[in-house]
């Protein structure tokens, strides 16, 4: 059985991630198919983990792709959570990850209703306020944001009660109407930092609507775009990076034809038919990112021991496993980057990582590029790292927080 070593798998992730000064993206559609989504629960993690693959495209290419030749559309899909996929991925994520987030959606919506006292019926409250919904929004081409949607469905500008708290119900409307493919959110009203879209049909924002695949045929498709970036990768990576079932991924494996590989650790996991023979050459290092929130390189696997030592973990992601910004050494995340109140990039590199006098030189000059590009923008968050927390605090500032 071929095994992949733990430097292997770094090589690996260099070369299909975009990591490094020869392997480059062109465009935004090409920075994002290199680790198949992005995450976009907060907005500017879109343009940053873009610009890091593709470092001389500016925030207005990503508008391109985003709200213009509309090649890549924000969906909410695996675990809940808000990505950018390419265009012709989203029948998969519809048919498969986002049915099943909205299956739950749904059934909580329809028993908060009804707990409410909103309706006795929740389902069938549910289902007129969504096609309440769907018809103000296709009567405004522009379409509208979430606050003109309240206003335009008074039915629908009332307070639910669902897992989490109280809510507006209209918020959650639209988040259902996106999961299942009748809303979109389009443009952004907002700075790129933050995120206020116009929601729009997506037979109209997508021109002809594609057809959402089959559950099964959706988790193939989206396991194989997993494998092709990700791989190897366990049962367990995938099971988390997907938000599915078991049953759901062994099928995936089985009808993509997944070949069994063996980690250095021991372990069994998984690639394509073919790639257990390829081997990736980065090229001389050191190899250096800056890498924002949540980017899916640090986000991509549940094990995460060959790239990121175990003493970091509790470093580099927040107590509920969000990733905060990483420094990136030849495929090892070694610490994180902070911006100071003149919009000035500082790299923190942990202490406990090893990393060379070069290295420390081109993750420098990395930050001097990022600097630049930001062009003292600062970018907030609400997933600060106990390592970005420190940083900040060294630098005698309070943590900056989005908007």
């Amino acid at each position: 059985m071929r095994e992949f070593s733990d430097d292997e798998r770094r090589r690996r992730l260099l070369v299909r991630h975009r990591l490094t000064a020869a392997t480059r993206a062109a465009t935004p559609e090409e920075a994002t198919e290199a680790v198949g989504v992005l995450h976009s629960t907060e907005p500017a993690t879109v343009y940053l983990s873009v610009r890091v693959r593709a470092p001389h495209l500016g925030v207005d290419d990503v508008d391109r792709a985003l709200h213009r030749d509309r090649t890549l559309v924000k969906q909410l899909a695996m675990r809940r959570t808000l990505f950018v996929f390419p265009r012709a991925l989203l029948p998969a994520a519809w048919g498969s990850a986002a049915a099943r987030v909205a299956a739950t959606e749904r059934a909580g919506l329809v028993k908060g209703v009804e707990s409410s006292g909103l309706a006795t019926d929740g389902a069938a409250w549910v289902e007129e306020r969504r096609a309440e919904i769907v018809a103000a929004v296709a009567a405004t081409p522009s379409g509208l944001t979430a606050v003109e949607v309240r206003e335009a469905v008074p039915g629908a500008a009332v307070q639910v009660s669902v897992p989490g708290g109280v809510v507006p119900a209209h918020t959650r409307l639209l988040t259902h109407l996106g999961l299942t493919a009748d809303l979109v959110r389009g443009e952004n009203t907002q700075h790129w930092r933050l995120s206020r879209p116009r929601w729009a049909p997506m037979e109209s924002w997508l021109g002809a609507e594609p057809v959402a695949t089959t559950s099964a045929q959706g988790y193939a498709e989206l396991v194989r775009t997993w494998l092709e970036r990700f791989a190897p990768g366990t049962e367990e990576d995938l099971v988390w990076w997907l938000g599915a079932t078991k049953g759901a991924v062994r099928a995936a494996l089985t009808e993509v034809g997944a070949v069994a590989v063996q980690l250095e650790d021991g372990g069994p996991a998984w690639v394509l038919p073919g790639d257990e023979e390829t081997h990736e050459d980065p090229g001389p290092e050191p190899h250096v990112a800056l890498l924002p929130v949540l980017d899916p390189t640090v986000m991509g696997w549940r094990g995460r021991d060959w790239y990121l030592e175990p003493a970091l973990a509790a470093r580099l992601f927040d107590r509920n496993g969000n990733a905060g910004t990483t420094a990136w050494v030849d495929g090892r995340a070694v610490g994180c980057w902070v911006q100071g109140a003149d919009g000035v990039v500082h790299v923190a590199v942990e202490p406990s990582a090893e990393v060379s006098p070069a290295a420390r030189a081109a993750l420098q000059h990395e930050a001097e590029q990022l600097g630049e590009w930001l062009d003292g923008e600062r970018v907030g968050t609400v997933y600060p790292s106990p390592a970005m927390k420190d940083a900040r605090e060294q630098l005698g500032e309070a943590q900056v927080t989005r908007g």
